[in-house]
């Protein structure tokens, strides 16, 4: 398996990550509601939420970048050096949204779409 694929392996699995950050964020965790139960979260706890829904959203668009990128033939240096650029600016965004630095997040944002640009159009 190649790099750009463990990337895309490990991307697909970050949103469960910030559930998980989210849901310890507050006792009384009810996994017969849990979607209620994120709903009533506040502080850094709903910013994990968030991050997580976030991470759903940004997720399809990388990996079908990967696979195209992988089927045109890109450099497989470069293919594997934007895709750690996506996940490393990934685990930076959700960071900052957790600690609430919104000019780093939004930086972080821009990145991981730039890389998923460039998987496109390189």
């Amino acid at each position: 398996m190649t790099t750009a694929y463990l990337c895309v392996l490990f991307a697909g699995l970050m949103p469960y990550i910030f559930a998980g950050i989210a849901k310890s964020s507050k006792q009384g965790y009810d996994n017969r509601a849990p979607r209620e139960f994120l709903t009533s979260l506040h502080g850094w706890g709903q910013r994990a939420n968030w991050a997580q829904m976030n991470s759903f959203e940004a997720f399809p668009l990388f990996a079908i970048a990967v696979v195209i990128a992988q089927l045109r033939g890109m450099d497989p240096s470069l293919l594997n050096n934007l895709a750690i650029g996506f996940v490393a600016a990934r685990i930076a965004y959700g960071a900052f949204y957790i600690f609430d630095k919104p000019p780093f997040r939004s930086l972080a944002w821009t990145a991981g779409i730039g890389c998923c640009m460039a998987l496109f159009l390189a």
